[in-house]
């Protein structure tokens, strides 16, 4: 049996006019995430934890932000598009453990919505998506309410 872990993490800052997406839910906010894509910043630290996990590099390699095509992207494309390649190695997610660092919005109330989604995205039990939100207890950029951050690990197998 070949057991493997990976770890993503990423950062996005917050801008007027946008929508914010975490783990493919709108989160009513004020704000939303700059990036390329939607920004959805959960997602994309999963994406690559993924990858890292099967050895096949970052979300930055297969989705550049300088493609055209992954502008304003739904985020989910990356996840379920990795998901296909760590399957192609032979592997299988046995269980991915993300947490969602912010001061705001608060997210207590969405991380079930947010388990669903992404178990629907990856075709997985919901008791094998955890989702923690947590504060940096107002410090740095997050607790600045400048952005979020997000770090995701997982555990893949190959029988």
């Amino acid at each position: 049996m070949d057991i493997r872990t990976g770890i993503g993490f990423d950062v996005h800052k917050f801008v007027k006019n946008r929508k914010l997406i975490l783990g493919g839910v709108l989160i009513p906010y004020e704000y939303g995430l700059q990036g390329h894509s939607d920004a959805d910043v959960l997602l994309h630290s999963l994406t690559d934890a993924l990858l890292g996990a099967a050895g096949l590099g970052d979300i930055g390699e297969h989705f550049p932000d300088s493609d055209d095509r992954f502008k304003n992207a739904n985020s989910s494309f990356f996840l379920i598009k990795a998901y296909d390649l760590v399957k192609k190695q032979g592997f299988y997610l046995s269980n991915a453990d993300l947490v969602i660092i912010a001061e705001k919005p608060k997210l207590s109330g969405f991380k079930k919505e947010i388990e669903a989604e992404i178990s629907r995205y990856l075709g997985l039990d919901i008791s094998r998506i955890n989702l923690s939100a947590t504060t940096t207890e107002k410090l740095g950029f997050t607790g600045r309410k400048e952005g979020v951050a997000a770090l995701s690990t997982v555990l893949i197998i190959k029988d």
